[in-house]
């Protein structure tokens, strides 16, 4: 009896270590990000660039745009019509259209997502639209309408404010991907929410 007590103990060991590797929450980390007084007009769309340097990319940059380093490179993204393009940067990707949102002051952000597969954000919500463009793995984001994929070397626009989801590396391999917000500024950046 006490050896099935003893082999029991190291099985429920064996799966909650298991399932707090699963769980392992996804690195979250701020690259940049701006306030702005209004948005483009028509229909919105995230460009991205790269450039030599950041100084190349800040001379590029105008009122709607952020640099930002990552994966060793220097980013120009740049929210506004389809179709543009930015002196002297090569363009990677094009992602939208963007939900808009309205809102007295607007916040524009990237961030990076990074972890090993199986690794989570908790469930929330934006109040405003993001966007994704997946440098290395692959990024599932969960939400009401059922669960987005997103490979490497691919964008997708996500869903406007307020809407709950959860974001995960889902491939084989560690995930790396940049993410672009425009959110009401007045408003807390991420609220905690639930799924059905």
């Amino acid at each position: 009896m006490q050896r099935f007590l003893a082999l029991l103990v190291g099985a429920v060991a064996s799966v909650l270590a298991f399932a707090s590797v699963a769980q392992q929450a996804l690195v979250i980390r701020p690259l940049a990000e701006r306030k702005v007084a209004g948005l483009p007009s028509g229909e919105l769309y995230w460009r991205i660039e790269n450039y030599p340097s950041e100084e190349a990319a800040q001379a590029a940059a105008g009122t709607w745009s952020l640099v930002a380093v990552a994966s060793g490179k220097v980013w120009l993204f740049t929210l506004g019509s389809a179709g543009g393009s930015s002196p002297g940067g090569t363009k990677v990707s094009e992602v939208g259209p963007i939900a808009r949102v309205a809102a007295p002051q607007y916040l524009l952000r990237i961030n990076e997502a990074s972890g090993p597969p199986g690794s989570v954000t908790s469930v929330h919500s934006h109040p405003g639209s993001e966007a994704f463009y997946v440098l290395a793995g692959e990024q599932s984001i969960r939400g009401a309408h059922g669960t987005m994929v997103v490979k490497a070397g691919t964008s997708e626009a996500g869903h406007g404010a307020a809407m709950a989801m959860q974001v995960s590396s889902s491939g084989s391999g560690e995930l790396q991907s940049l993410v672009m917000f425009v959110v009401d500024a007045t408003r807390p950046f991420s609220s905690p929410a639930s799924l059905p």
